[in-house]
């Protein structure tokens, strides 16, 4: 396995959970601390913490910590391998879809001449 496909893997694992997309989006809005980002959820704190170090294990959010406080920040950046394999499986489904679609007309219309061959490729 490619280190590629493990941060994929990391950061899709990170994304899995409702709790951490929740943290995500709330720190899309700005940096937090903590306390903010716990009092929003319905959890202990340790849990919450957990869930914070998930998405620092992945990349998404760092955290700063300056005497009691630390403060989480989405990481810039961090959604660029996801959104780049999105966008990759976006090419090759779209591909695959244009030639089946191409295949399923040459069947409905066996006399219409195709300079293409409709035939799916893959």
């Amino acid at each position: 396995m490619t280190k590629h496909s493990n941060d994929l893997d990391t950061l899709f694992a990170a994304l899995s959970d409702p709790t951490r997309r929740a943290l995500l989006t709330r720190l899309a809005r700005g940096p937090a601390t903590l306390s903010e980002l716990h009092s929003a959820h319905d959890m202990a704190l340790p849990s919450l913490m957990a869930h914070v170090k998930k998405l620092e294990t992945a990349g998404l959010i760092s955290s700063q910590k300056q005497g009691r406080i630390r403060t989480c920040r989405l990481t810039p950046g961090a959604f660029t391998p996801v959104q780049s394999w999105l966008e990759e499986q976006h090419r090759l489904w779209t591909g695959r879809l244009d030639r089946f679609d191409a295949y399923v007309t040459q069947l409905a219309h066996p006399s219409q001449e195709h300079t293409d061959d409709p035939r799916p490729k893959d």
